[in-house]
Formats: C-alpha cells, structure tokens, sequence
C-alpha cells in the first residue's frame, strides 16, 4: 500500500492521508465483507473520515489518529501478503495494539502484522499462532526459558499454546515425550468415590487436554502415542508417585542407606560414580510395588509409575538416545522374539567412595582371602602353585617372609630382630584379629567394609588378589573373554560380586552342590558348595597381576563390554514408598545391587495446567521433578481458585518465590487477550472491578475462591 499526498488542503488543525490498495489485492480482503472490516476501522476512531474510492482509500482527521489509521492499513497489507486473510478480531487487535504503543502502554517492540503472521503449528487444515501481543510474548518465552508461568483468566489461550508448542517440540524431535497434567481437586483428588475405573474417574478433569490434543494431532495417532509413553496425561496426584519401598538401599559415599532415611543435601552415587546431592525427598504413601529383575540376577523395588533410562537393541543400532519408560510401561514387552528387550544403563565409572585406612596390602588381602589359611590355628599360610604371587605376597607384607615348604605350601613368618621375644605375635595374624578375619575358614571368609567401601584403586588390588588366587580367565570360541571366581564361601561371593558391581562390571552367580560333585586330588569329599561367580569388568579394569592369566585375558580379546537387560517384572504387595531427586545431570543414581533408576522427567515438555489449584507443597514437587532438556509450561487462574478454605494457592505462592530467578520467566496475560467471545473479556473485566470493590479482609470470598491481589 503506498500513502500519497492529496491536492485537497484539509480543515485547519487536521490531517489528510491517502492510501493506495495494489491490484493483487482484491478490495474485499481489505475491506471485508460488506465493508466489515473498514466499519471496525471507523468504530475505533470515531472522528476520523475515512473515504473509499476504487482502490483508494483517504483518511481526514486528528494527525494522531490519521497516523494510527495509516499504521492499520500498513499492518493490515503487511499480513495479507503472507496469504493469511484478516479478520474484524484481527483488525481490532492491530487497533489495540498500535494504540497501546502510542500510547506507550507498550514498548512497541513487536508490530500487529509480527504477532498475527507467528505460526506455531499448522495440523488438520488449520494453523495455530498467537493473536494478541501478549500471546506471542508468551510463546516467545516458552521457546527462551526452561520454566514458563502463563497467568491470566480463561480464554486467553494460556494452555493451548502451551499444548501447540509441545506437539511442536514433539514432531521437531526437541523433546522425546509430552506429559500433560491438571490438579482433580475439584473431588479433591478423592477420586475414590466417583464411580467408574480410575480413567473414567479422571476423565472429566482431563476431557480440556484431550481436546486440545485432538485439534493439533490425527486422533488416530493419539492412543498409539499415549500406549508407547510418548504422550502421558494424567492427573497431578497420579503422575509424582514415581517412587520407591522406604526400606530399599541407596548407595551413598559412606555406603547402602534405605531411601526412607534420606533428607535433602544428603549425597547419593550418581551414574558417574560421584557423589550428588538430593534435591528433594517426597513421601508417596502407600503403593503397589513391582520387583524389577535384571538378567545378572540383580533387583531392586519400585512402583508402577516409576522412571528407567533404557534402550532397545534397534536404538543402539540406530544410534538413537536412552529412553525414559515407567515399570508399568514395560510389563508385558520385555521380549524382543527370544531376547530381552530392555538395556539398563552401566556406571560409567567405577564409584569413588572416600579413601579409607587399612592395616594390610589390598592385594595381599585378596591374595589371603583366596587361598591363604587364616584359621589362628597355626601361622598363617598361603598355597599357590605360581612362585609369582609368593613373591608378590612377601613385597606386600613388611616384617613378613613368605617362606617355602614343599610343593604349593608356604609358611607367612614373622621376620625377627635381634633381641626379639618369641612370643610377639606375627604381624599377619595381629592385622588379621584387627579385621575380624582369624579364624575364619574356607566357607565363611568376607571382604572387610574398609575394603568394601574405599577407592577405587583398593576396590580393584583386592579383586585383583583374589582373582589372582581363586579366579582365571575363560576363553570362549568367537567370544570375549569372562573371569571366573569361585569360593565355598557365600559371604565372600557377595562381597566380590559387590567388588565387580562398584567398578562398572557384572557379575553372574551359580552354585555348584557339593554332593557328587567329581573330585579333583583331594582325597576328602567336598564339605561345602562351591559358588561360580561369572564377570565381566569394563574396558580399562585389570583383572589379573598374575602374568599367566593377564596375557591369557588379553590374548582372547579382553572381556567386552558388560551390559545388563531387564529379565522379569513382577508384583512384589504393597510397600509405603517414597520418591527423591538429585542433582545428577542425568538424574540416575545408584539403588540395590548399583542397579541404576531415577525418578525426574528428562527430555520432555511438561504443561502443568490448572495450577491455581495446586498446593505451595505440590508446585515445589512439580518443579523439582524438572529434568534435563526439559520444558516446563505451568498456567493458571489465580482468580479461580477451587482449594479447601484455608489452603493456599502454590500458584500465588511461587511468584514471590521464583520471580526473578534466571531461566524462570512469568507471562501475565489480561482480558484483552481473550479470544474466546468479546463478551468473556467484558465478563473478566466486570469480575475483576467487583472484586476490587468487594474482597473481604482476608481476601477470599464465600466458597473458598480467593480475591485477585
């Protein structure tokens, strides 16, 4: 449109404007239909003339108002070319809009035809994008900030925009999942007493969601999402109970704790073997509990809803990211044909529990527990048939002599000096009494904590030493190769299963009777079972010392990587349960048998919505639930609360709390960017004037709603 000057000298005080309307534009797209259009230009600037005349249009009036009426046309063609035809709506928020920043009620940064010309999502014949500038802000904000409050009464668009940049994260492949959710306080989430199964109880408060999915996705496609966990819509209560039995172990630097005894600052074993903090502990109450089994004979509890980082074997091939599944998720799909479908995750990195004192060697200990003879009945003694690891032991042990007797014997004395009495004891037995280990015998031989739980490099010279003594490699034909342990002692085959388990390895365990069991040289029969433990250490863990048994490991390729897969899921009764986050980057931490599970939501886009009707407690659960590359989009009323008399609103609460905070961003939005009926702005507007007039001391009307401030 082009704006030219007249030959006609307008009245003193006024100004004149023409304006040129290009051919391809049909005067209809401008006008409307039946001059609808030009009449909502003539309602909003009542003093002006404005003239039509073929495809010129003049306007004579206040400058003020014929610069305004220039800028609409401007607005109106800039929005008509991009082929999106104008509508009396779009007209009268160009108006508002170009009015508020004359007026400087706006900065002005964001012209009408910017705002209406944003598509967000275009899905069934339609496209979806703000309409007013409030809206584009809003959306702008959700694209800028991790967490976004959109804020402001119904019929703003506060959750349909939300859900059109979800859908939008989802098909550009930002986000892996959506999970939309609303308080059901309006039964006060005792949805118990509604008749029906629990999704039919629920469905009423959800029905607003669903909705708005079906305009923006085909509805044939929406269950197929919603089985594969990609969509989850469920109701505030129902969605934080990702949770755990009080009583089930977590390990922490100091070693396993029940997760029931964790508060927050305590630090929990992450994924990388470092401690984490926990950001928050949530009680859950009581609920259903499912035992999750790994094919290396690990478990742990946990309930339906909660979170597993997996992978299938196509994502791997496929080069895709870890999923995140619940328990429930998986029951009934743990089988690919004959394999097991789901990958667990592996530490990354051997734990790092804090370095601890001991009284002996690691690898002369582990060396001991395998094949040394602790019993206090004589002096301590050692059989091997590798001259290597006697060496090995005497340099281990100060003060000692490992002395040779015949064949596989050899005797551990005390190195004497002169002036020395015969009845000081040997240093050996001495460390031994110290460890609780003298007089143990082949069956009832343990690890000592302080070996347990100390560095790394401890951890491993006591496997070492015990791999060296009572262990080997195994080769296998077009196979990596395992390391084979094995003990008559249970003890001291869950304590070297722990040793492979804290350093990143898996460890397979099997009992071998001792009854009939084919003897070897020893002429007595086998007092006791032998337990065979199987492992596999990750690329970069030594197993051996010995030479033999390194260069036979390393020979047959090492012993790959080790890998875990869910085996089986099963009910396990009803456990009152709690739920904690951490601040690990990928929110893993180490539970039973350093199996790895987390509880918060990553790669995901969250709409928390109705949130006026959450609890101060319920908002900080939500939002601590947060998890990397994620979006949260929380919206509200705050005129529309429907709590219990007396209950705050954590909607009204968390503006005080986070306003300010960086990546937290607030968008208020007001009646005039309703775009449900004018009337519903009107209707806001009344609502708003009476409670100012009206609101009781305390704020909150009859009926629990509670006065805007």
């Amino acid at each position: 449109m082009t704006q030219t000057p007249t030959a006609h000298t307008p009245a003193q005080g006024k100004a004149r404007a023409e304006f040129t309307v290009p051919a391809q534009h049909p005067m209809v797209t401008v006008l409307g239909s039946g001059d609808s259009l030009l009449r909502v230009i003539e309602k909003a600037f009542p003093a002006a003339d404005i003239h039509v005349r073929g495809n010129e249009i003049s306007a004579v009036g206040d400058p003020k108002d014929v610069a305004l009426i220039s800028r609409v046309f401007d607005e109106m063609m800039l929005v008509l070319r991009t082929g999106q035809p104008m509508t009396e709506d779009a007209v009268e928020r160009s108006i508002a809009m170009l009015k508020a920043s004359e007026n400087g009620t706006s900065d002005g940064q964001e012209t009408p035809a910017e705002v209406l010309t944003q598509n967000i999502l275009s899905s069934r014949g339609r496209t979806i994008r703000p309409k007013t500038l409030n809206q584009k802000r809003y959306v702008d904000a959700i694209d800028k900030h991790t967490v976004v409050f959109g804020i402001g009464p119904a019929g703003t668009g506060k959750t349909y925009l939300a859900m059109a940049k979800a859908v939008q994260a989802l098909q550009s492949k930002q986000v892996n999942r959506i999970i939309l959710t609303r308080p059901a306080v309006e039964a006060g989430e005792r949805l118990g007493f509604l008749p029906g199964t629990l999704y039919e109880k629920i469905d009423p408060y959800l029905r607003p969601l669903y909705d708005a999915l079906h305009d923006m996705l085909d509805p044939d496609s929406i269950p197929r999402l919603m089985a594969a966990g990609t969509i989850e819509v469920a109701p505030l209560a129902y969605m934080r109970g990702r949770a755990q039995p009080v009583f089930t172990n977590v390990l922490t630097p100091e070693g396993w704790r029940p997760i029931g005894d964790l508060v927050v600052g305590d630090l929990v074993i992450g994924s990388n073997g470092e401690p984490t903090p926990v950001l928050g502990v949530y009680p859950q109450g009581e609920k259903d509990i499912y035992r999750v089994t790994a094919q290396d004979g690990s478990w742990t509890l946990a309930c339906g809803e909660h979170l597993w980082t997996v992978r299938t074997r196509d994502d791997k091939r496929r080069d895709k990211p870890w999923r995140v599944l619940e328990t429930q998720e998986m029951i009934g799909n743990l089988r690919a044909a004959h394999a097991r479908r789901y990958e667990l995750p592996m530490l990354t990195s051997p734990v790092c529990f804090p370095e601890r004192d001991v009284p002996m060697d690691a690898y002369a200990l582990g060396l001991l527990l395998g094949d040394g003879c602790l019993t206090g009945s004589t002096t301590p003694s050692f059989a091997t048939e590798d001259p290597e690891l006697a060496e090995a032991l005497e340099a281990a042990l100060p003060g000692v002599v490992v002395r040779h007797k015949g064949g596989p014997d050899y005797v551990l004395n005390r190195v004497k000096s002169p002036g020395d009495v015969i009845t000081l004891e040997n240093p050996v037995t001495r460390v031994l009494r110290e460890l609780d280990l003298l007089r143990t015998r082949s069956h009832s031989k343990f690890v000592p904590d302080d070996y347990l739980y100390n560095s790394a490099e401890v951890r491993l010279a006591v496997l070492q030493g015990l791999l060296d003594s009572d262990g080997g490699p195994v080769t296998q034909r077009d196979r990596t190769c395992r390391v084979q342990f094995s003990t008559a002692s249970i003890l001291l085959r869950d304590d070297v299963i722990a040793l492979v388990r804290s350093l990143g390895g898996v460890a397979y365990m099997r009992r071998r009777p001792a009854e009939g069991r084919k003897q070897g040289t020893a002429l007595a029969a086998h007092r006791y079972d032998s337990h065979v433990v199987d492992i596999r250490l990750p690329e970069g863990i030594e197993p051996f010392r010995l030479a033999r048994k390194r260069d036979k490991y390393h020979a047959a390729g090492g012993g790959g990587r080790p890998m875990r897969f869910i085996d089986s899921i099963e009910p396990a009764g009803r456990e009152e349960t709690v739920c904690i986050q951490v601040a690990a980057e990928d929110s893993l931490y180490v539970t039973q048998d350093y199996l790895l599970t987390h509880n918060t939501l990553n790669d995901a886009f969250i709409i928390l919505d109705e949130a006026q009707n959450t609890s101060p407690e319920q908002m900080k659960m939500f939002l601590t639930r947060l998890g990397f590359d994620s979006k949260i989009v929380i919206t509200g009323d705050v005129t529309q609360v429907d709590l219990p008399s007396g209950t705050k609103s954590g909607l009204r609460q968390v503006q005080d709390i986070l306003e300010g905070v960086d990546d937290v961003h607030f968008s208020r939005l007001s009646s005039q960017d309703v775009v449900r009926h004018k009337l519903v702005g009107r209707i806001v507007d009344a609502y708003e004037k009476y409670d100012s007039q009206h609101g009781t001391e305390n704020g909150t009307h009859k009926g629990g709603r509670t006065k805007r401030k």
